[in-house]
């Protein structure tokens, strides 16, 4: 079968076996938000010469302005939750006529807040990881634009919670008197920088008071231009971390190891046990659901 990881921003494409080993995958920078709704064309040129009957999608492929929305399985729920509520594609092109479909849903947690937090794709991941986990009580972080906080108990997902972390990096740091202080281009990541932000961030003041302090230090000449990002990055991720409450003994990683790694770095420095895993996860979610489906 052919697992299809496809998000806002890019499309992962894996070809897996009977036992759900990857036998080859393809990645390109063509996510939802850039196809103009030529989602057919776009996927049948990234599978050319696979030619594999069933065709697994995650992602925000599965949501409002992807190629077909499908609806959100309520929390607490477990694989086999998910699975009854995988939707064929309807109408599906003529490209594909011969070939099986099908869109994971995402999932929303309504909690006791008036206001529900959802995700979509990150739910694959963490079905791919299942196997790993002992019965009890897990906490998952995906970081990313938005980073995802989930915990799993008893291998089915109880809650989702949701940071604008990496968005809100990128707006301070291109588009806001922060970034006047800030190298145009990235600079190596400063440790030290990093942790000074992550230490800023337990600080009384609040978070809106800690940014406009960014801007102080480069004043000042406390941060330089290359060492502003990072200290950006740390007081944010601090804030991020500092909100889970109670706060976690132990986290799994799931993503890029670039972001894995300062997540690690920032978890570590909070005490907290890291298990890092890749965000290939979702192909082996994909696999598994399928069999569930079956």
């Amino acid at each position: 079968m052919i697992a299809i990881d496809w998000g806002s921003s890019s499309l992962r494409a894996y070809r897996l076996g009977d036992d759900g080993a990857i036998l080859d995958q393809r990645r390109a920078d063509v996510g939802v938000l850039s196809c103009d709704g030529r989602f057919a064309d776009v996927l049948a040129r990234h599978l050319d010469g696979w030619d594999d009957a069933r065709i697994m999608m995650c992602g925000m492929v599965g949501g409002r302005g992807g190629w077909m929305e499908v609806p959100y399985v309520e929390c607490p729920a477990g694989e086999h939750e998910i699975a009854a509520a995988i939707a064929p594609l309807e109408n599906g092109p003529t490209i594909f006529a011969e070939r099986d479909l099908r869109i994971v849903p995402g999932m929303i947690d309504r909690g006791s807040s008036p206001i529900a937090d959802v995700m979509r794709g990150e739910e694959t991941q963490i079905i791919g990881l299942l196997d790993s986990l002992v019965e009890g009580v897990h906490t998952i972080c995906l970081p990313g634009t938005h980073s995802k906080w989930v915990q799993v108990r008893d291998h089915a997902v109880s809650s989702v919670r949701t940071a604008m972390t990496g968005e809100a990096y990128a707006l301070f740091r291109t588009h806001s008197v922060l970034a006047r202080l800030m190298a145009m281009e990235d600079p190596p990541f400063d440790a030290a920088a990093f942790d000074d932000g992550l230490q800023r961030s337990g600080d009384a003041g609040g978070l809106l008071h800690h940014l406009f302090g960014i801007r102080t230090a480069g004043l000042l000449g406390r941060l330089s231009d290359t060492q502003s990002p990072s200290y950006l990055s740390g007081l944010l991720i601090g804030h991020e971390i500092r909100a889970q409450a109670p706060r976690p003994q132990c986290v799994h990683l799931i993503g890029n190891d670039r972001l894995l790694t300062v997540y690690a770095h920032a978890l570590a420095a909070f005490g907290i046990e890291v298990r890092r895993h890749s965000e290939d996860l979702a192909a082996i979610g994909l696999h598994r659901l399928a069999r569930v489906m079956a």
